[in-house]
C-alpha cells in the first residue's frame, strides 16, 4: 500500500521532479502532496513502533522525568533576580518566572510569574514556543520577548514591561523572521531583520542592520551597516560594562570567519584581528579574542585566548597580549568573567577543569578551582558586579548538582541535587581510544553494567556528532538510564574529529575535503567495540542529530555491515542541494560548496542521498524530523526515505508537525519521540 500510494504521489507531483532528483516535490514543505506522503509514513511508523510492548513504559517514564517537580529549576541571573523557565504537566508550554537569590537558596523559592506561555497561547490562538527574553541593562525592566510558532528558529519579537508584567501597547514589534535585535537605549534598538527583498543573505539571515527609534516606522530606521549577500549574517549590538557601553558591528563572512568594528565618535573602527578569531566578551575594558588559527604576527598559537585594550583600538595603536594558551591535550572551552577574575572551562582528554585567571602587574596568573573531579562542570550566571557564580556538576552516572560559589574566596554551597532515576550503582564508565584509519587515536566513553559479559551480544547505542567544533562531554540522561541502560543496553559517546574536544585543530582536521576523517573515526570506534566483544554489528545501533544525523546517514550507506540500527534526527542528507535549502548556505565553511567540482568530488562520496543502492542491504533505519524545522529542511529526511522506499529498503520515518530543529516543542512531544526511538532500538538490536 505504501509503495502504490507513493507512486501515485510521484505521478501527481511530476512538475517538481527532475531526472536526477525525482523527489524535489518533497521540498515543498506544506504542499498537499508532501503532507499526504508525510501522513502515510507517520502512520506506518507509529503503528509499528507503538506496538512494541514497552512503548508505553518508555513514554510514561520519560514524561515522568520531564514533568517532575523534583527536577532542577535552573536559574538565569538578570539583575537582582534569578529567572527560570519551567515546564510540567500543568504548564506544557511553560512558565517564565523569577525569584530572589535569597529565596532561591532557601530551597523553597517564592516564584513570581513573569509570562505564562500556556495562557498566552490560548488567549491568542497561537502555538507559541518561548525562545527567550532580553532586557535593557542596568534596570532590566524593558524587555524584548521572542516567540516562535511551533518551535521554528524564526520568531516574533514583542516589547514587554516588567514593571506592569505585560506587553507594551504600541511598543516595539517585529513580525516573524530570523531577527537579531538588541537594546541600544530605552528608546532605540539595533535591528537586523527581514526588511524586504534583498535584505537577507543567501543563508536566509539578515545582512542589513539599522537603528530603530521608538515611535518611528521600521522603514524609516537609519541603516548602520550592510553586509554582503554571500555572507552568513550581519548584526550590530551594544555591550555593557559596569560604567560604559561599547557598540560593535559584526559580519559573519562564513561560519568560521568574521569582521568586526567598533562604533565610536560617529566612526566605524576596524578591530585588527584575524578573520578566523571570534569575539569572547569584554574584561577590564579590553576585548577578548578566541583564536581559531595561529597568529604568527604576534606569535600566538591556535586555540589561545588573547586580550586587546579597547582604548588602544580607538587610538589606532592596537595592543595584543596573551591571556591563556592551550596544550597538546588541553583545549579552552569557555571563558566567563566575574568582578575580579576570568573563569576558564577547559577540557583535558575530554574531562572538565575550571581555572581562575587574574591579572597582576600586567601578567595573567592561573589557579585551578577544585569544584569537582571526573565530572562535567558547567559555569554560568557570572556578572562583573560581583564574584559569585553558579555551576553544575554531572556525569553519565552522576545526577546533576547545582552550586553557587565565590570566585574570590572559593567558598561554595550546594543549592540543588537532581534525583536519581535509575540504579547507577550497577554501572561503570570506561574511556578508551580507537585507532582511526590514518593512525589518529580517537577517544570514546562506554557506560555499561559492572558485570558485563564480553560475548558480543550486548545491545549497544553509539552516539556521535563530529562537527562545528562542538564537544561532547559526559552528562546524566534519565532517558538513557531508564530506557536503555536499565533495560540491559550499553551506551557509548564518541569524541570524533570535527568536534572541539581538543580545540580548533581537532575540528579543522575533518573540515570540507577532509570530512571523511570524522566518519573514519566513527567506524574505528564501532570496530573497536566489536573487537573488544562489547557488541557485534547486529547488536550495534547509532544515533545522531542535525550534523550528527548526516554522520549516521553516511555511516549507514558507507558501512551498512557494521550496524543493526540507525537513528538519524533532523538530518542533513542531500549534500548536493543542502546549500540551497534554508540556512544551508551558512554551512559551506564546514562541508564545502557542492557547486564547485573540487568539493563535490569529495561530498558525493558520502552524501547519503546519493549513495543509496538497490543491490545493497541496509539496516532498517529510523529517520525523523519536524515540519517546522526552518534550519535543516525536512526534505533531507523525506527524500532519503523516499529513495530507500523506491528501492525496496525497509525504513521508518516520522515527522513531527511541530518542534523546529529541536524536533519537539513540549514535554509530551519529547517523551513521545523518546518512546518511539527506544521502541525502535530494542526491536532492532535485541
Amino acid at each position: 500500500m505504501r509503495t502504490l500510494f507513493t507512486a501515485a504521489l510521484l505521478l501527481s507531483a511530476g512538475a517538481y521532479a527532475t531526472a536526477d532528483d525525482p523527489y524535489l516535490w518533497l521540498e515543498e514543505v506544506s504542499s498537499d502532496n508532501a503532507m499526504a506522503w508525510v501522513t502515510e509514513q507517520n502512520n506506518h511508523a507509529e503503528k509499528a513502533l507503538t506496538a512494541y510492548p514497552k512503548y508505553q513504559q518508555f513514554y510514561n517514564g520519560t514524561l515522568e522525568v520531564m514533568d517532575s517537580s523534583d527536577k532542577i529549576d535552573y536559574p538565569s541571573r538578570v539583575g537582582n533576580y534569578l529567572y527560570n523557565f519551567w515546564r510540567d504537566a500543568n504548564h506544557t508550554k511553560g512558565l517564565y518566572r523569577r525569584t530572589t537569590a535569597t529565596s532561591y537558596a532557601s530551597g523553597k523559592p517564592e516564584w513570581q510569574t513573569v509570562l505564562d506561555i500556556d495562557a498566552l497561547a490560548e488567549a491568542e490562538g497561537e502555538n507559541w514556543v518561548f525562545k527567550g527574553m532580553s532586557c535593557l541593562y542596568p534596570a532590566y525592566q524593558q524587555c524584548l520577548v521572542y516567540l516562535s510558532r511551533g518551535g521554528a528558529d524564526a520568531t516574533v519579537v514583542r516589547e514587554f514591561s516588567k514593571t506592569t508584567m505585560s506587553f507594551v501597547e504600541n511598543g516595539f514589534f517585529l513580525p516573524e523572521a530570523k531577527s537579531q535585535v538588541t537594546w541600544r537605549d530605552e528608546n532605540s534598538l539595533f535591528v537586523a531583520t527581514d526588511f524586504g527583498e534583498g535584505s537577507l543573505t543567501d543563508s536566509g539571515y539578515p545582512r542589513i542592520t539599522k537603528i530603530w527609534q521608538r515611535g518611528a516606522n521600521l522603514a524609516e530606521a537609519a541603516t548602520v551597516y550592510e553586509g554582503d549577500k554571500t555572507s552568513v549574517a550581519a548584526s550590530t549590538f551594544r555591550m555593557f560594562t559596569a560604567d560604559k557601553h561599547y557598540d560593535l558591528v559584526y559580519e559573519s563572512l562564513t561560519f568560521y570567519s568574521n569582521q568586526a568594528w567598533l562604533l565610536a565618535d560617529g566612526k566605524k573602527i576596524a578591530i585588527p584581528k584575524p578573520e578566523s578569531a571570534t569575539l569572547g566578551g569584554i574584561f577590564a575594558d579590553a576585548l577578548l579574542l578566541n583564536l581559531r588559527q595561529d597568529w604568527p604576527e604576534h606569535g600566538f598559537k591556535q586555540g589561545s585566548v588573547v586580550s586587546m585594550p579597547i582604548a588602544a583600538i580607538k587610538a589606532g595603536k592596537p595592543e595584543v597580549s596573551l591571556v591563556m594558551a592551550p596544550s597538546a591535550n588541553l583545549s579552552i572551552e569557555r571563558i566567563a568573567r566575574t568582578k575580579d577574575y576570568l573563569l576558564v572551562s577547559v577540557l583535558e582528554d575530554v574531562k572538565t577543569k575550571v581555572l581562575r585567571l587574574e591579572q597582576r602587574e600586567g601578567k595573567w596568573h592561573s589557579t585551578e578551582i577544585p569544584l569537582a573531579e571526573n565530572a562535567s562542570i558547567g559555569i554560568f550566571n557570572t556578572d562583573e558586579a560581583d564574584n559569585t557564580f553558579h555551576y553544575t556538576v554531572t556525569g553519565f552516572l552522576t545526577p546533576a548538582s547545582l552550586y553557587t560559589a565565590d570566585s574570590k574566596t572559593l567558598e561554595k554551597q550546594l543549592l540543588r541535587q537532581a534525583p536519581s532515576w535509575f540504579d547507577e550503582s550497577k554501572f561503570k564508565v570506561e574511556q578508551h581510544k580507537a585507532k582511526s584509519k590514518d593512525g589518529t587515536l580517537v577517544p570514546y566513553f562506554v557506560v555499561m553494567p559492572k558485570a558485563l559479559t564480553y560475548n558480543g551480544k550486548n545491545p549497544t547505542l553509539l552516539y556521535g556528532y563530529g562537527g562545528f567544533e562542538v564537544s561532547l562531554t559526559p552528562a546524566y540522561s534519565a532517558a538513557v538510564g531508564r530506557n536503555w541502560l536499565a533495560e540491559g543496553g550499553v551506551y557509548v559517546l564518541a569524541n570524533i574529529r570535527g568536534g572541539g574536544e581538543y580545540g580548533p585543530a581537532w575540528h579543522q582536521a575533518a573540515l570540507q575535503k577532509n570530512r571523511m576523517k570524522a566518519y573514519e573515526d566513527f567506524f574505528a570506534i564501532a570496530e573497536d567495540l566489536i573487537a573488544r566483544k562489547i557488541t557485534s554489528p547486529q547488536h550495534l545501533g547509532i544515533k545522531g542529530g542535525s550534523n550528527g544525523g548526516l554522520l549516521t546517514g553516511a555511516a549507514m550507506v558507507l558501512r551498512p555491515e557494521l550496524f543493526g540500527a540507525v537513528i538519524s534526527q533532523v538530518p542533513l542528507l542531500d549534500m548536493r542541494r543542502y546549500h540551497q535549502l534554508l540556512a544551508g548556505a551558512s554551512w559551506m565553511a564546514e562541508y564545502g560548496d557542492p557547486d564547485q567540482d573540487e568539493f563535490w568530488q569529495v561530498i558525493k562520496t558520502y552524501s547519503p542521498y546519493h549513495n543509496v543502492h538497490k543491490d545493497k542491504k541496509y539496516p532498517k533505519a529510523f529517520f525523523y524530523t519536524s515540519t517546522r524545522d526552518d534550519r535543516v529542511h525536512p526534505a533531507h529526511a523525506r527524500k532519503m526515505v523516499a529513495r530507500l522506499l523506491e528501492q525496496g529498503h525497509p525504513v521508518y520515518y516520522y515527522e513531527n508537525i511541530e518542534g523546529g530543529h529541536a524536533g519537539a516543542s513540549d514535554n509530551r512531544q519529547s517523551a513521545r519521540m523518546a518512546a518511539l526511538e527506544y521502541s525502535y532500538l530494542w526491536q532492532q538490536l535485541k
